[in-house]
């Protein structure tokens, strides 16, 4: 979700030395690039079949949000595992789940809420990988305004996302018996910008930090996060359709596996992912800045590679965040059907714990940043 006019201010730069979620140590470094070179080569000399071809569609425009697909095809990871992917933008003239069910995609990311309203319309969608496992949604009100809390936003005009985007903040909404005032939102906080509304959405990763380049400064500002209210949603998955993963279950995994040892790549070299960001942005004649993607790489990282051990296995979604989240729909009213049982929505499971803990354990190591825009 992104979406925004001109930046007047530039975020805080990182500060050279500090610790920060894209740090890794130089021996991470050192066998990731040895690991990376010796795959590509096993796959070049393998003599085996021809790649399979295969399509994924991302749910906007080339920005670090998806980051970890574009580092797995630019590095090989994909090729690696008999896969010769093709990564087409999203963005609004693209509709990711049409493109799917016609046949012209074979993979899709999408937020867990979207899939799961797709999915209770008949449309056979399935997760094959969990890729933001927590929520980051936001609430961003400006404080002279006077709003400091939730409460504070009963009766006050907000600019409010449309359809699946809106499930969270509907709940917390009826939770705390609160009716702010609804604007749509779109696809920026222009309105928020030019004091139409009191309140807009954001996410941590990209509304949040355009509002700050627009010029407002972090204590000028009420940010509520849904996470922390009780309204935590994971966000971007790897979806196909039901019939792609019985028929083969193997590329799903493929897709996933490389998927996520792209975004560990991506985690490793932050410059080299910003920089890769920024040519694709380029070719799509996609208009974002650098610092942008800078921050809103380091912000995702966390969401992917969780800090605390077991809070979430990356790639994985669980049967508690999958059920939670599908209640959560069913009460604000926005679910068309009845949810599937999990099995059925995550082929995959839950995993192993052999499988978890090595999944785990293939999280980059914290260190200092190695780049500053």
């Amino acid at each position: 979700m992104d979406r925004c006019g001109p930046f007047s201010r530039p975020l805080p730069l990182p500060v050279a030395g500090g610790a920060g979620p894209l740090g890794v140590s130089i021996i991470f470094r050192i066998l990731g690039g040895l690991l990376l070179a010796g795959g590509v080569l096993l796959w070049g000399s393998a003599g085996g079949a021809e790649p399979r071809k295969v399509i994924l569609t991302l749910h906007w425009y080339p920005q670090t949000q998806f980051a970890g697909y574009y580092m797995a095809q630019e590095k090989g990871f994909y090729l690696r595992r008999g896969i010769d992917m093709e990564i087409r933008r999203g963005g609004a003239d693209v509709d990711g789940p049409r493109e799917l069910q016609e046949g012209r995609t074979d993979f899709v990311t999408m937020f867990l809420t979207g899939a799961l309203r797709f999915r209770t319309a008949d449309l056979p969608l399935v997760n094959v990988g969990q890729m933001v496992g927590r929520g980051n949604t936001l609430i961003v009100a400006k404080k002279k305004s006077g709003i400091l809390a939730v409460a504070d936003l009963d009766k006050r005009r907000m600019s409010l996302w449309g359809d699946v985007f809106s499930g969270a903040y509907k709940q917390l909404f009826a939770a705390r018996k609160i009716w702010p005032v609804v604007v749509p939102q779109f696809f920026s906080v222009e309105l928020f910008l030019r004091g139409a509304v009191d309140a807009c959405c954001a996410m941590t990763y990209n509304e949040y930090l355009r509002i700050l380049q627009a010029g407002y400064r972090p204590d000028e500002l009420t940010v509520i996060s849904l996470r922390d209210e009780g309204c935590n949603v994971p966000e971007d998955g790897i979806y196909c359709l039901a019939p792609t993963w019985k028929k083969d279950p193997e590329l799903c995994r493929n897709v996933r596996e490389a998927s996520l040892e792209g975004w560990r790549y991506a985690a490793a070299y932050p410059e080299e992912a910003v920089a890769l960001i920024q040519k694709k942005a380029d070719e799509a004649g996609y208009t974002v800045n650098r610092l942008l993607l800078w921050h809103m790489l380091q912000e995702i990282i966390p969401s992917i590679f969780p800090d605390k051990e077991g809070t979430w296995v990356p790639g994985r979604l669980s049967r508690q965040d999958y059920e939670r989240t599908a209640a959560m729909m069913h009460q604000v009213f926005v679910l068309p059907g009845d949810v599937v049982p999990y099995e059925e929505f995550v082929p995959f499971g839950e995993g192993s714990v052999e499988e978890n803990a090595l999944e785990s354990a293939d999280m980059p190591e914290k260190g200092t940043p190695s780049y500053v825009p």
